[in-house]
């Protein structure tokens, strides 16, 4: 055992319950570290949003001459100098306001992203989990079934022997089983397909499941209630955000800004030395080609923003009430497979294992009555997990955020 231990990439984790699966998803998804460092990010740079641009540094020369009898000899006149100033940028207090807004804005929107992703990595494992459950349970349910035939077609060579089945038979018991074991390599083939859906979501490279199958109850009607508290409606609520701020910054635009700048101008030391300072004003003069324009994109697009929630909103609600409408439809085809379908199929073989101990079957009507048998068994099974995999979907996907 210390040897295995050593080895890299041998798991030893407990088996997964529902909810254990649901919380190490959450702590494990690559798709969720990247929104969170994402939003990480966004908060990382409020602290710049509205901040005063850099100072700008500048040296230079003043009135060299160049022509004329003092050409390239500074030294003789009193205008040439040398010059080193530094200026400051000062946009207008609505326009940083504007910025920081939009910095707010960011910073929500990164966090609706966030919780989208987080509800997507919720219900891909939520359903990765019920589909593994299921999965195993069909393939047990099978495994009985096959069991209880091939136990039949055991006896086959005794009854053979002794004149009450004819040699012909036994290969009809033998092709039933050889039918059911296919059907047994599908199954298995399903029971790792699901683990490895599970093991995308959860990262444990060979996860086990324990526990019961959760049972959700759906209220249809507090879900619809809540759907302007879904994160996607959140997400498109924090976009429009950022498109309202968008609109601030574009307004501020028609605002002057301002620069302040001072200077130091060293001359020949015959000469006096100089200092300049100075105050800049922006002019927006041309608001309508400029500006305004620049206000009518941000506008257009916060109305687009609008728009996409409001079809957002009626596709989010259609899709429910058509999922609500599928449960239902499952719910109802399950509770007649368990009332109905499987116990008739669970009778049938009981009567032809009768008929054929009595002499008035033979192993073809047990060998259909199994196979019919496995097919309400699994049928049972299919739809029970549908109308399981549809509450997980209706309650994980359709709940509001409580934010």
């Amino acid at each position: 055992m210390p040897l295995l231990a050593a080895i890299p990439g041998i798991a030893f984790a407990e088996p997964l319950t529902f909810d254990a699966a649901l919380q190490r998803a959450r702590q494990e998804a690559p798709s969720l570290k990247a929104k969170a460092l994402g939003a990480n990010a966004a908060r990382s740079v409020r602290g710049a949003a509205g901040a005063l641009p850099d100072p700008t540094l500048a040296v230079g020369i003043d009135s060299f001459p160049v022509s004329g009898p003092l050409a390239f000899e500074p030294q003789r006149d009193n205008f040439s100098m040398a010059r080193v100033g530094v200026s400051q940028d000062i946009p207008n207090l609505a326009k940083r306001h504007a910025q920081q807004a939009r910095a707010d804005s960011d910073i929500l929107a990164a966090e609706a992203g966030t919780a989208v992703e987080a509800r997507t990595v919720e219900v891909g494992t939520a359903l990765a989990w019920i589909n593994l459950a299921y999965a195993e349970r069909r393939l047990a349910a099978l495994d009985d079934v096959l069991s209880r035939l091939e136990r039949v077609v055991g006896t086959t060579p005794g009854a053979v022997a002794s004149g009450g089945a004819r040699p012909a038979q036994t290969l009809a018991g033998r092709q039933a089983v050889a039918a059911m074991q296919d059907r047994r390599s599908e199954l298995v083939s399903n029971v790792a397909r699901a683990r490895a859906t599970l093991t995308r979501w959860t990262g444990d490279p060979a996860p086990e499941i324990a526990g019961p199958i959760p049972d959700f109850a759906v209220d249809a009607a507090g879900l619809r209630a809540g759907l302007d508290r879904h994160p996607t409606i959140q997400m498109i609520d924090a976009q429009a955000g950022q498109a309202d701020a968008d609109v601030r910054v574009a307004d501020a635009g028609r605002r002057s800004d301002f620069g302040v700048n001072l200077a130091y101008q060293r001359r020949d030391p015959r000469f006096g030395d100089y200092v300049s300072a100075g105050v800049t004003v922006s002019l927006p003069f041309f608001t309508r080609s400029r500006q305004n324009a620049g206000i009518a994109a941000a506008q257009a697009n916060a109305g687009r923003v609008l728009a996409e929630r409001e079809a957002s909103r009626r596709a989010l609600a259609a899709d429910l009430d058509a999922d609500i409408a599928d449960h239902v439809m499952h719910h109802e085809q399950w509770m007649r497979a368990q009332s109905t379908l499987q116990p008739l199929a669970e009778q049938r073989v009981k009567l032809e294992t009768a008929s054929y101990a009595a002499g008035r079957a033979s192993l073809v009507d047990i060998a259909d009555a199994y196979a019919a048998l496995a097919d309400a068994t699994i049928t049972t099974l299919d739809r029970e997990a549908l109308v399981t995999a549809d509450g997980a979907r209706l309650t994980l996907t359709y709940r509001s955020e409580n934010r």
